[in-house]
C-alpha cells in the first residue's frame, strides 16, 4: 500500500527547534542531524507499524522510532502517514 506523508506543524516546528539548537555549536552537524532524521521519516512508509507502540498512549496506530536521544512519533492511518512529533527521549509527552 502506497502512504502518502504528512508532517504535522509540530513536528516540523519540533525538528526545526533541535536544528537551531545544535546549530549553535556545528551547522554541519545539524544539517546531518535533518538530513537524517528526514531519511527516517521517507523510508518509514515501507514497514510502517516496524517503529514500538509508543508507551505513552498504548495506540496501536501511534508508533515512534528512536534517533539517537530523539524520538520521531508518527500516525498511521488508511492510506496517510502522519509525523506528529520529534522529541528529546529524555522528556515525557505528557508535558508536552
Amino acid at each position: 500500500m502506497a502512504y502518502k506523508i504528512i508532517w504535522s506543524p509540530r513536528a516540523a516546528s519540533n525538528l526545526e527547534d533541535i536544528c537551531e539548537y545544535i546549530a549553535r555549536d556545528s551547522k554541519y552537524y545539524a544539517a546531518l542531524f535533518a538530513k537524517r532524521i528526514i531519511a527516517i521519516v521517507k523510508n518509514i512508509p515501507e514497514f510502517p507499524k516496524s517503529g514500538r507502540i509508543v508507551p505513552e498512549y498504548n495506540n496501536e496506530n501511534l508508533r515512534e522510532k528512536i534517533y539517537k536521544n530523539y524520538r520521531i512519533i508518527y500516525r498511521v492511518k488508511r492510506d496517510l502517514f502522519e509525523t506528529v512529533a520529534i522529541c528529546h527521549s529524555a522528556k515525557s509527552l505528557d508535558n508536552r
